[in-house]
């Protein structure tokens, strides 16, 4: 399965639904199986130094097969992995955010979020996880990524 636009651009709905929630601005980046960049939200006043975090944290959930909060422990001094994070000319994100984005056992991309703490952004990118999940399960179906904040409709 090739993971389409269309199913990126509701993955970007449910992670700035969740995102919203939480009262962040956030920046959301969806890659494919090759890590390559499908699609790409930044939040009105997110920063900018998010935009390159959360490709990376998407990037490296995928080509590394595994939630970049996994590779948080191992990258510590003394750790299996130590100064994993400056290979790949410095694109291995070990804050958590990044999650691979399976269907059955097959990694079909990832998605990065950046804007608030490592718990918050993976929070958000977990949201957009379930919604891809619920996706699968309803195929041909309408995945409901609306939220109620307050008394205004997004």
């Amino acid at each position: 399965m090739k993971l389409s636009l269309e199913t990126a651009k509701r993955l970007l709905s449910a992670a700035e639904q969740k995102s919203r929630q939480m009262g962040l601005a956030s920046n959301v980046a969806i890659v494919d199986d090759g890590g390559n960049l499908v699609a790409f939200q930044r939040m009105d006043h997110a920063r900018l130094a998010g935009i390159g975090i959360a490709q990376d944290k998407a990037w490296t959930s995928a080509s590394m097969q595994m939630p970049t909060a996994n590779l948080s422990q191992a990258a510590q001094p003394g750790g299996p992995s130590y100064g994993i994070n400056t290979t790949n000319s410095g694109r291995v994100v070990i804050l958590a955010g990044g999650i691979p984005l399976k269907v059955g056992d097959e990694i079909v991309g990832g998605i990065g979020v950046s804007g608030g703490t490592s718990v918050q952004d993976a929070e958000i990118a977990d949201a957009a996880v379930q919604a891809f999940q619920a996706m699968q399960a309803n195929p041909g179906g309408n995945v409901n990524v609306r939220a109620r904040i307050g008394s205004v409709r997004f």
